[in-house]
């Protein structure tokens, strides 16, 4: 006899019933079917399933099953400040965190940052994010972030960084090695580690003793590659010559590589996390999707920071696939050609915002997709209270243009419900909410109201006007708006 699917499931079955599923994998889409998940794995998936005894079924009637989205970049510790930075460019948030007020966050704004970035990616479905943490100055800080994340029921790979450190120095020293040893003595699939800094391109190459200790340690890297005017080709051929590119390195963002340097990691079987929204209104380049496609260098998704824009992939991969389709028509327009057929499709970009993602962390044969056998982190697109949740035609199209992270209805995450029915579970929103606000006062307080208020709302540069040749005559005072354009002189 089935049971309602309210309550704690208390390790019962868990079935989603009658959706329509996005599978990401060689079972393809069920326009009507059945997800099995029994314990920590995913049992059967197909048209129909048997109700196995005392299972907590879910009504996915008019709804999308799909794998839990995996978000391959973030730094999640400026999700306290969220917002702050929507108007900078990527010098501002470099003089921001790099040169001034990057060393005021202390381990307990990590910590408050880090818990509601987290809750947030498993509200929006996100049941895979790492933790691009470059703002542990010590390993007090790491052990911030890392605690946060292990008070939230999601899959969270930490990538330790210290923005205000040198990484030939930091990862060599004790204490270092000492956070690894005590709190990644065996890694999970559910928490990992991974090393995060950057190239600089300085031929001595001082990186080179970073890349030894992620050696050492048996751990991978993620490095920010191809950002304008600060990590270039050089960066690239450094690591190549050296020996150091791997298919284990995500290289984030390059979007402003040269040829070689895309063959090169290409040749490596490394992927790359696109934040579109980032290349787009930061200024790192253009998203490099076009790029990657031709060089068939396997991509992911991100978000970057929430310090600037939203947290949730739905915004990752609209944008992506729209600034994809954008510089395909402008090229074409400037060749006075009209595309008549786009190469990228929606059903390529859910595949990068999960699977992708999935393959990027070397966790492909585990997560990303919904075969019997893997790990069970599944999401549940369903807003009966939306009219834009129906009818759902083009599955892929539907998720990319069409939902959103308020139609995430259920989110398993290793077996386990973390939200149902629009709901957390097991996760306290208002211990993170006041974190966070003590960390805005104290930040607040800290810079003073004239920074604060700098930095918030960066100086306007002077617009360029373009002249009018046509002014406007016979107006009327608004009531008829009635104009006739006149050539000036």
């Amino acid at each position: 006899m089935a049971v309602e699917a309210r309550g704690l499931t208390g390790g019962a079955p868990i079935l989603f019933r009658g959706g329509m599923v996005l599978t990401m994998d060689r079972l393809g889409v069920l326009e009507r079917g059945d997800v099995l998940v029994e314990g920590e794995r995913i049992a059967q998936v197909a048209p129909h399933v048997e109700v196995p005894p005392g299972a907590v079924v879910i009504d996915a009637t008019g709804g999308i099953v799909m794998p839990g989205m995996v978000d391959t970049h973030r730094h999640m510790w400026q999700t306290a400040l969220r917002g702050f930075g929507a108007d900078w460019t990527l010098s501002q948030y470099f003089v921001f965190y790099y040169l001034k007020w990057g060393k005021i966050f202390r381990p307990q704004d990590i910590y408050a940052g880090n818990l509601l970035a987290a809750i947030e990616a498993i509200d929006a479905g996100v049941t895979t994010s790492v933790d691009w943490s470059h703002g542990l100055q010590t390993v007090e800080h790491g052990d911030a972030a890392l605690d946060a994340l292990e008070e939230v029921p999601g899959r969270f790979v930490l990538a330790y960084g210290n923005l205000l450190g040198a990484p030939w120095e930091w990862t060599k020293s004790r204490e270092f090695r000492d956070f690894v040893n005590r709190r990644f003595a065996s890694q999970s699939d559910m928490r990992r580690l991974q090393l995060a800094f950057d190239v600089t391109g300085d031929p001595a190459f001082p990186e080179k003793a970073a890349f030894e200790s992620a050696r050492e340690l048996a751990l991978p890297v993620t490095t920010h590659a191809g950002v304008w005017g600060a990590t270039t080709d050089a960066g690239i051929q450094l690591m190549s010559d050296h020996g150091f590119m791997t298919p284990d390195v995500v290289y984030v963002h390059s979007a402003t590589l040269s040829e070689d340097s895309y063959q090169r990691i290409a040749a490596s079987g490394a992927h790359v996390s696109v934040s579109t929204e980032s290349e787009q209104s930061a200024g790192q380049g253009y998203p490099p999707t076009w790029q990657l496609r031709r060089h068939r260098i396997p991509i992911a998704l991100s978000m970057d920071t929430s310090v600037w824009w939203s947290g949730d992939l739905f915004s990752a991969m609209r944008a992506t696939l729209s600034a994809d389709r954008s510089r395909e028509h402008l090229e074409a327009h400037s060749r006075d050609e009209t595309v008549v057929s786009n190469a990228l499709r929606a059903e390529e970009v859910v595949r990068w915002a999960t699977v992708g993602g999935a393959n990027a962390l070397g966790m492909g044969d585990r997560i990303g997709s919904l075969l019997p056998g893997k790990q069970a982190d599944v999401v549940l697109l369903k807003n009966d209270r939306s009219p834009a949740m129906s009818p759902v035609l083009h599955p892929y199209g539907h998720v990319v243009f069409q939902a959103g992270r308020g139609d995430v209805h259920t989110v398993i995450v290793n077996g386990t419900i973390v939200k149902r029915d629009h709901e957390l579970v097991g996760v306290d929103l208002r211990k993170a909410r006041d974190a966070v606000a003590a960390t805005v006062e104290f930040a607040r307080t800290t810079l003073g109201p004239s920074d604060w208020e700098e930095a918030m709302a960066p100086q306007l540069p002077r617009a360029e006007l373009i002249p009018n040749p046509y002014t406007y005559t016979d107006w009327d005072g608004g009531r008829g708006a009635k104009r006739r354009p006149q050539a000036a002189g």
